[in-house]
């Protein structure tokens, strides 16, 4: 990331050099500073010279060439101002107009364009050029795209999705319950499943430091192993104490993992640091096996108060805002990174590597197996759904609401 940064920067600088002394210099002078840059900045320097002015590659070259000609040897002729065979946009304007339609064909093109749904790819889009007639290579397509301002992007997450009116309105609701529970010594909690992983020695994102030329060898392909199966890491974050608890499932991420997950957290952790504790704040996600719509998510909360007797005041995040809930980016980021390029080959593996996560901010971790099933499918009655002690919050019930111990 770093290098792609002072990569960028370098091309910014060259491309402002350029517009400046461009007008100054003839065909020559600007082949030959083009090629002082070059060397100066050594690897990639002619690639990043290229992309920066809109110079062919071989001008740049020749300006290398002529760099190492000793002086007075061979004729130092400038071009004449026009001379030389013209552009090959120049030479026919329509170019311009029909590569940017293949570019954007939604926008400013044709919708049904042939390159719709393939890849744009400089080979690709010359190809589809010349069969409507224009005389061009893949190397022009090149030249021509990095004048008009294109460059090679990638997809940026960006987009929520639709925004519920009442998300502001809500977020203020979580922060201030959450304070008035810190304020007065109760524990908040942040629930969430972690993604799925595949157990044994398949390929994990990321890179670690190895001996050179000797990689971890992994699968080739990411097909389940039956034997070891997956984990399904539940995680807690306390944040009043910025400790994390994870329960390593094994079976399915079922409202019944999701709260033995949060009573597991309780007996082990919880009920030692909070042991004047007569309440608990849970924010949680609004889909999955934690949402709001789940009746058997709200039924195992409510056994769980009648065995602990609290009081769990529960609030879930608007839809499409999950990556706000506080675990994500205080816990779940630096377990993600500390198992970076690690095939997790077995459960003690993951159990290590997540005991293992802490960062300068004093973050700790404990982890646990949890080797029970739990099975799909469960119907939780209107009856025994409409004896649960649940009071909705007077601001959307749906999302706040408390459920008291019978």
């Amino acid at each position: 990331m770093r290098k792609r940064h002072e990569r960028a920067q370098r091309i910014a600088e060259l491309r402002t050099k350029y517009e400046h002394l461009s007008p100054e210099l003839d065909e020559r002078g600007r082949r030959v500073w083009a090629a002082v840059e070059a060397r100066s900045i050594q690897w990639g320097g002619v690639s990043q010279v290229v992309e920066a002015t809109g110079l062919a590659k071989t001008t740049v070259m020749r300006g290398l060439a002529d760099l190492d000609r000793p002086a007075g040897d061979g004729p130092r002729r400038v071009r004449e101002p026009g001379g030389g065979r013209k552009s090959t946009s120049e030479r026919d304007p329509a170019l311009l107009k029909a590569l940017d339609s293949l570019i954007e064909p939604t926008t400013r093109g044709d919708p049904m364009s042939p390159l719709r749904w393939t890849c744009k790819s400089t080979r690709r889009l010359a190809a589809e050029l010349r069969d409507q007639g224009f005389n061009v290579s893949h190397e022009t397509i090149a030249q021509l795209l990095r004048q008009q301002g294109y460059s090679l992007q990638s997809n940026r997450k960006t987009l929520e999705g639709s925004q519920h009116p009442d998300r502001d309105a809500q977020f203020r609701q979580i922060n201030t319950t959450a304070k008035n529970f810190l304020e007065r010594g109760q524990p908040v909690i942040s629930v969430d499943t972690k993604k799925k992983e595949l157990v044994g020695d398949f390929k994990n994102a990321g890179r670690e430091w190895r001996a050179q030329g000797e990689p971890l060898p992994v699968r080739v392909h990411d097909f389940i192993d039956r034997d070891l199966g997956k984990a399904i890491p539940y995680g807690v974050y306390d944040v009043g104490t910025n400790a994390g608890f994870v329960n390593l499932g094994i079976d399915h991420d079922t409202p019944d993992f999701a709260v033995a997950s949060i009573r597991a957290w309780w007996k082990r952790i919880g009920s030692k640091q909070h042991p004047a504790a007569t309440e608990l704040m849970i924010t949680a996600d609004g889909g999955g096996s934690n949402g709001p719509r789940c009746r058997a998510w709200k039924a195992a909360l409510q056994t769980f108060a009648n065995d602990t007797g609290l009081t769990l005041n529960v609030c879930h995040y608007p839809p499409g805002t999950s990556k706000w809930n506080k675990i994500e980016h205080r816990m779940f980021c630096h377990i993600t990174k500390n198992w970076r390029g690690r095939p997790l080959e077995t459960h003690e593996v993951i159990l290590s590597l997540i005991s293992n996560t802490n960062t300068a901010a004093g973050l700790t971790i404990q982890a646990r197996l949890d080797t029970k099933t739990y099975p799909l499918g469960v119907k939780i009655s209107k009856a025994v759904f409409d004896a649960l002690n649940i009071e909705p919050n007077p601001f959307h019930g749906d999302w706040n609401y408390s459920i008291s111990p019978r």
